[in-house]
């Protein structure tokens, strides 16, 4: 019998290829009114005061997706095309590994499992800004859940033979 997590991992290696298909505009929306709630706090703190009038891209590699995120006035804006000055790219399990608190920043980016290019300095800023925000401040039940799979995935990974 699966585990709830394992199982939640399988389900979103299976549904989470089918955001590719989501079109933009419903990506942009849905992500912009998330990431503005969750971050609000981090938000109203300058936390990502960085990314003022910056542009950076997020990508998902293994799932096809990427996104341009700045902030402008105080709120997170998503674009499909911007003029981006640094890049981040992996797979989605390293980004979920990232979001739970299961690997270390600079593991996932030495070890290249998750890629900076562009503006260093501001790649740099980022990173510090990703190992700086307070899971406390993320809803409850959406730590538990993002805590439980990056969990699973990272005994996953560690259950795997090197070079595999």
């Amino acid at each position: 019998m699966l585990k709830p997590r394992t199982h939640l991992v399988n389900l979103g290696s299976r549904l989470l290829p089918l955001a590719a298909k989501t079109p933009f505009l419903l990506q942009r929306l849905a992500l912009e009114r998330s990431l503005n709630q969750v971050f609000a706090e981090a938000l109203a703190d300058g936390a990502f005061d960085v990314l003022d009038a910056r542009w950076m891209k997020l990508e998902v590699c293994d799932l096809g997706l990427a996104w341009c995120l700045t902030c402008a006035n105080g709120r997170l804006r998503i674009a499909e095309h911007a003029p981006v000055e640094v890049s981040i790219r992996g797979n989605w399990r390293e980004f979920l590994l990232l979001a739970s608190r299961q690997e270390d920043p600079d593991t996932l980016f030495f070890r290249r499992r998750l890629i900076i290019e562009g503006d260093t300095e501001l790649g740099l800023a980022i990173k510090n800004l990703i190992d700086s925000l307070d899971p406390d401040t993320l809803p409850g039940w959406l730590w538990k859940m993002l805590q439980g799979a990056g969990e699973e995935v990272a005994a996953a990974g560690r259950a795997q033979p090197a070079g595999t």
